[in-house]
């Protein structure tokens, strides 16, 4: 069976891009997928700090541990190692193509792509309340759900 590889990119990686590696952790786990999960920032500003408390706590508050994780940039390695580089906004995506070595921006999506609910970004939760946190992580998961049915299909 092949082993896909996912990363996962927001602004600094510590809210959105760790709740979809925690989150595609657990549910490829469920349903006896194999894959390889990452996540990174486009931004260096958080380089070195854990997950932010409020996405923890949300996750926490959903049955979902959030793995131990410290925030990075992505590498231009990463374009090499990863199969599906998942951005949450438009923006992640078009400076995800720009870093891309040439023949491998194709590997670069939306995570809205794949929900069949939603389209746009994820917003930014960082800014917000613990509202904001409960909306981010229910377009996470959506987005999650979709990617994870075509992970399947591609590893039957």
């Amino acid at each position: 069976m092949i082993q896909p590889a996912v990363l996962f990119i927001c602004t600094g990686n510590i809210c959105r891009s760790p709740t979809a590696h925690a989150l595609l952790l657990h549910k490829a786990r469920l349903a006896g997928v194999p894959v390889d999960v990452d996540s990174a920032a486009i931004s260096d500003e958080e380089r070195g700090n854990p997950p932010d408390p409020r996405s923890v706590a949300e996750a926490r508050r959903r049955g979902i541990e959030m793995h131990a994780h410290c925030a990075r940039q992505v590498r231009s390695s990463d374009f090499e190692r990863f199969d599906w580089i998942v951005g949450m906004t438009a923006q992640h995506c078009a400076a995800l193509r720009r870093l891309a070595p040439a023949g491998t921006a194709h590997k670069v999506h939306l995570l809205t792509e794949f929900s069949e609910d939603d389209e746009g970004d994820v917003p930014d939760p960082w800014y917000g309340g613990q509202q904001a946190f409960v909306e981010a992580f229910d377009l996470i998961d959506r987005g999650v759900d979709g990617l994870l049915a075509k992970l399947q299909a591609k590893t039957r």
